[in-house]
């Protein structure tokens, strides 16, 4: 209006006004976020100064997403076995509907947030705390990492910049520093976090204990697993197969490796895919809708997801050492292994060892459906050396193991303590179907011996 009306001047002197009067909001937001955080930081410090309160224990996991992984499983057996410890969890708003009853729920970057940090005597995480919490004498830091690793890790990334190229080394090494225990699932992950997490205190000690979240795979029961697939919405009687993709640093989105709805089609009306993506990346794994393709990436449960299918399709995913406890089949889909050895790589050879049949594309992945080898004679035998080699501790006690070392003091627990299972003993979480799975649409016969209507092995480790 001003512009047809000739004043140009006035136009100039609004729109100049209007852009300061924004860069006036952005200088004071800042000014406020900045007075803030040191007001923050000054709380912290003389928080600092406080004694440290031994009855109090903070947890968080996957950079404050919920309440998860081995952390949970060990603050449920702390509240359990440790008398008056008062437990806290950090998540973020959006993620304190995941966080039990009773427990105090701590947002980040607050005040109560830093009182807890400061005067708290246990820190359990699986991922790493704020870089500017200052280790008290008489705190104890647990670190429960988040998984077996296949790929590479921590310091071991700092000749592949795709995956390390934005990592703090020097930060992350002190970060280390701070650790009191180390959690390891079994001897290979003991040798892996040694050597890509030296720390230079000699007072860091690695608890080989087997991993907490895995207890629930040993101690669940027919019902459990019945109330999983209602809740997930898995129809009575289907197939469910768990596809859990991991990461690929070489690519700003989720890796789909595979046309879903194809395979969905062509294994026919009885199974059901259960999709999950990585928790790196907010966005489902398959955008649209099928009747037969369930998202699960917002479970906050992947331990019960796992329970609830019938088997597991990945790729380099560290799930499939946890999976594995199940005795539940499990396929490789390998579609891109060069380019992800390039920008990650791994610890061992994938190909050598694996826990199940091995797919190179999405026919092949087809294929070992259709012939029944995704739970045959062969793929439960690899499964069983699998198991033996990284899952020997995981027996349903991992967690108590934890719990009685960290928080009771207990330096006599040992693996294999006198509580422990041995593999030959254990009996996995409740197979949610019977034996004899439907036999996909797309098989169109059978060859001798490999019949898809015999139900998988399950052969003593």
């Amino acid at each position: 209006g001003l512009i047809r009306l000739g004043a140009h001047r006035t136009y100039r002197a609004l729109w100049a006004a209007r852009l300061l009067r924004g860069r006036l909001r952005r200088i004071a937001g800042a000014a406020r976020r900045v007075v803030r955080a040191g007001a923050l930081q000054a709380y912290y410090r003389v928080q600092l100064r406080l004694p440290v309160r031994a009855d109090r224990a903070v947890f968080a996991a996957y950079w404050h997403r919920g309440y998860a992984c081995s952390p949970a499983a060990i603050e449920q057996k702390a509240r359990e076995l440790v008398p008056g410890l008062h437990t806290s969890w950090i998540c973020r708003a959006e993620d304190e509907h995941t966080v039990p009853t009773g427990i105090r729920r701590l947002t980040p970057g607050t005040y109560r947030y830093w009182r807890a940090l400061a005067r708290s005597k246990y820190l359990v995480n699986n991922v790493n705390f704020d870089r500017r919490l200052v280790k008290r004498r008489g705190q104890v830091l647990l670190q429960t990492h988040h998984g077996t690793p296949l790929k590479t890790m921590g310091l071991d990334l700092q000749d592949r910049p795709a995956a390390g190229g934005t990592m703090d080394f020097e930060q992350l090494l002190a970060n280390v520093d701070k650790w009191d225990f180390s959690l390891s699932a079994n001897r290979h992950t003991t040798l892996v976090w040694e050597k890509a997490y030296p720390s230079g205190s000699a007072g860091l000690e690695t608890l080989e204990y087997g991993c907490p979240r895995n207890d629930l795979l040993r101690r669940t029961t027919a019902a459990d697993v019945a109330r999983f697939r209602e809740s997930i919405g898995i129809p009575e009687g289907a197939t469910a197969l768990l596809y859990a993709p991991t990461h690929r640093d070489y690519r700003r989105t989720q890796h789909l490796g595979l046309d879903l709805e194809r395979v969905v089609r062509a294994l026919g009306p009885d199974f059901v895919i259960l999709t999950r993506a990585h928790y790196s990346y907010e966005a489902p794994l398959v955008r649209g809708t099928h009747p037969r393709i369930i998202d699960v990436s917002d479970h906050p449960s992947v331990e019960a997801v796992a329970l609830a299918s019938d088997a597991l399709v990945t790729d380099y995913s560290s799930l499939m050492f946890d999976y594995a406890n199940l005795d539940r089949p499990i396929v490789i889909h390998s579609s891109d292994r060069e380019a992800y050895e390039a920008a990650r790589g791994t610890y061992f050879d994938l190909h050598s060892c694996p826990p199940g049949a091995i797919a190179h594309s999405e026919d092949e992945l087809l294929d070992i459906f259709a012939t029944g080898h995704w739970r045959g004679s062969r793929s439960a035998q690899l499964r069983a050396a699998f198991r033996a080699r990284f899952c020997p501790y995981d027996d349903g006690y991992a967690a108590e193991r934890v719990v009685r070392r960290v928080f009771l003091g207990d330096t006599t627990v040992q693996v294999p303590a006198a509580s422990a299972v041995s593999l030959a003993e254990r009996q996995p979480g409740p197979a949610p179907v019977p034996a004899s799975v439907p036999v996909p649409a797309l098989l169109s016969g059978t060859s001798p011996g490999r019949s898809p209507s015999t139900g998988p092995d399950r052969p003593t480790a």
